[in-house]
C-alpha cells in the first residue's frame, strides 16, 4: 500500500477549515514531514491561534504570512521558504486558500468575479509560480520514478461546483463567481500539468467533497466532516500517481467530469 511521506509541504490558508485540519493530521502522522509550512493571511490575529497553538507544540512547523492575491506577499513567502529549506527541495504545496462570494447569475456583480477570480484563480498561479523553483529542486533530487505527492506536486483545491456538467449544489446557492473560478482553476491545472510535465511535478485539483467548515456551511450544514473527509484526502494523495496528472479528481480519487 502506498504511503504519503513528503518531507517539506505548504499549505495555503492554514489558519481555518481544511487547510487547518490538513495541517492537524500531518503533524500527528507517524512518518510526519520534517517541515510544514502553514500560511494564512493574518498569522498574528484571533483567527490563526488555533495554528500558532499547533504550531508551539510540534516542532517543523512553521507558520509564515502569505495572502494568495498579493504578489509581493508571495514573493515574500517564497524567499522565507527558500531560506529556510537551506538548499532544499518543496515536495507538496497545497493550494488551498479561497473565498466565496454569494450571488445569482442576475445580481453577480464585477467587483465580486474580481475578487473572487484574483484569490481563487490568479492566487494559485503566482503561488505555484513562485514556489516552482523548489519543487523542481526537489523532483531533480528525488530518487522516486515517475510522479508522486511525495516527490513534487501541485494540489489545487477546487470543487465539483465549478464543473460545468455538475454544478454541485446549484438550488442551494448559485454563487456564479465562485463557480466560475473553479472551473478556471480546473483549466489552470491541466495547463500546470502540461508546462510542468518534464519536471515530473505532479498537478491535480480536487474536489475535497461538501465539508463542515465556515465555507462548507454557508449552505446549511455540509454532509460531511472535516476530520473524515481530510483523512480520505491524504490517503488518496499517497496513491495519486503520473496517471493523475492534469485530473480533476474528488476525495476519494475518483475522477469527476469538467
Amino acid at each position: 500500500m502506498a504511503t504519503l511521506v513528503p518531507q517539506r509541504i505548504l499549505v495555503t490558508g492554514s489558519n481555518r477549515g481544511i487547510g487547518l485540519e490538513l495541517v492537524k493530521q500531518l503533524v500527528g502522522k507517524s512518518n510526519r514531514p520534517e517541515w510544514i509550512f502553514a500560511t494564512c493571511r493574518d498569522p498574528e490575529g484571533k483567527g490563526a491561534q488555533v495554528l500558532k497553538n499547533l504550531a508551539a507544540k510540534h516542532q517543523g512547523v512553521v507558520i509564515i504570512p502569505l495572502d494568495v492575491s498579493d504578489p509581493s506577499s508571495v514573493k515574500a513567502a517564497a524567499a522565507q521558504v527558500t531560506e529556510q529549506l537551506k538548499g532544499a527541495g518543496l515536495n507538496l504545496l497545497i493550494n488551498n486558500a479561497g473565498i466565496v462570494k454569494s450571488s445569482t447569475v442576475e445580481n453577480e456583480t464585477p467587483e465580486n468575479m474580481s475578487e473572487v477570480y484574483q484569490t481563487n484563480v490568479i492566487g494559485s498561479m503566482m503561488v505555484s509560480q513562485a514556489f516552482l523553483p523548489l519543487l523542481r529542486k526537489a523532483s531533480q533530487e528525488s530518487p522516486q520514478k515517475g510522479m508522486s505527492c511525495s516527490k513534487a506536486a501541485i494540489l489545487n483545491i477546487s470543487s465539483e461546483a465549478g464543473s460545468i456538467s455538475k454544478l454541485l449544489g446549484w438550488d442551494l446557492g448559485q454563487c456564479v463567481c465562485y463557480r466560475c473560478s473553479k472551473a478556471a482553476l480546473n483549466m489552470l491545472t491541466r495547463c500546470m500539468s502540461l508546462g510542468f510535465a518534464e519536471d515530473e511535478i505532479l498537478c491535480v485539483a480536487l474536489h475535497p467533497g461538501w465539508v463542515q467548515t465556515d465555507m462548507g456551511n454557508g449552505a446549511g450544514l455540509a454532509p460531511m466532516t472535516l476530520d473524515g473527509n481530510v483523512e480520505i484526502i491524504l490517503n488518496t494523495l499517497s496513491r495519486l500517481s503520473e496517471k493523475d496528472n492534469g485530473a480533476f479528481v474528488d476525495w476519494e480519487g475518483t475522477v469527476l467530469p469538467w
